[in-house]
Parts: C-alpha cells; sequence; structure tokens
C-alpha cells in the first residue's frame, strides 16, 4: 500500500473502530471477545483495502468479515460458562434511579446472553443495526425464514427472561 491508502485506512480505523467495537459486544457478550473479533475484521480489511473499489465500502466490508467470523466462532464445540449469581431473577419497574437503571442493564445484559449466539446476532442485525430481515440473512449466511424464526425466539425469550422489558422500553420512549 502506499501513503495515500495507509492514511485512508487509519482515518477509517481511527473514525469507525468505536462502531465496529460495539457491534462486536453485542454479537459475542464480552468485551475481550468483541476485540478480538474487531481486531481480526480490521486485519482481514487491512489485507482488502486495495482491492475494495471504494474506501466507504470498507466499513461494509468490516461488518460483513466480524457476521462470518462470529458464525465460524459459532460451529466450533462449545464450553459451557457460568457466572455466579447468574440465576438470581431481579423485579421492578421503570425508575429514575442511576443505581436502579444499572440493575436492568444487567439484567438485560444477562438475558442477552443467554440466547444462542445466532439468536443474538439476529437481535443485533434487526434491532442494533437496524437491518432487514433479507440483510440480516445474507450477513449470516442464513436464510429469511431462519433470520425470523430465530428473532421470534430470541424476542419471547427476552420477553420470558426480562418481563418488565416493555416497562423499559416505555420509559425511555416516554409518554405516548
Amino acid at each position: 500500500m502506499d501513503d495515500t491508502s495507509d492514511a485512508a485506512y487509519a482515518t477509517f480505523v481511527r473514525d469507525r473502530s468505536h462502531a465496529l467495537l460495539r457491534s462486536a459486544f453485542l454479537l459475542t457478550g464480552d468485551q475481550h471477545l468483541a476485540e478480538d473479533l474487531v481486531q481480526e475484521a480490521l486485519a482481514r480489511t487491512h489485507r482488502a483495502w486495495s482491492r475494495l473499489e471504494c474506501p466507504g465500502n470498507a466499513e461494509a466490508y468490516a461488518r460483513k468479515v466480524m457476521y462470518h467470523a462470529q458464525v465460524s466462532f459459532w460451529r466450533r464445540p462449545k464450553v459451557a460458562e457460568v457466572l455466579p449469581g447468574e440465576d438470581l431473577v431481579r423485579q421492578g419497574g421503570s425508575t429514575d434511579d442511576p443505581a436502579e437503571a444499572a440493575v436492568h442493564r444487567v439484567d438485560l445484559r444477562s438475558a442477552l446472553l443467554s440466547l444462542s449466539p445466532k439468536q443474538r446476532a439476529v437481535i443485533v442485525l434487526r434491532f442494533f443495526e437496524d437491518r432487514t430481515e433479507v440483510e440480516a440473512a445474507r450477513l449470516l449466511g442464513v436464510s429469511v425464514s431462519t433470520v425470523k424464526t430465530q428473532c421470534a425466539r430470541a424476542l419471547g425469550r427476552l420477553r420470558d427472561l426480562v418481563p418488565d422489558l416493555r416497562l423499559l422500553a416505555d420509559a425511555h420512549e416516554g409518554p405516548r
């Protein structure tokens, strides 16, 4: 790569790494795994930089690399990981208390981590990334019906695990 390409790549990394890390965290549920996933995506994007038709496509390329790498990770044998205290179920409504809001975030994070990796990826793509079912299916390499099924199952599980989730969403949206 020449100096211009190096500068363009460095600018891309500076400008988009944080957004990629947020998405990777939502896909993996773990900060360290998310950092590894972003690092892998950025390394592959760097190798492909000269082949990208437009540097504006770099983020889309990096995200696709992340999604494919995560799908490959799902296919590896699993080792169960249980954190102490995860079985505690917290109840309560919305509040302006920052401590209570933190408890709700922990509950939601725990619920998201209890989803299967495919379900979590579908939820991230559909609701965080605001992708259509067709886009999510294409990025994950599955059928649209699989995306619909995984999404419905994930939302059902989240409703079961965090019954006050609807109350939290209403509180953040404000009065209707």
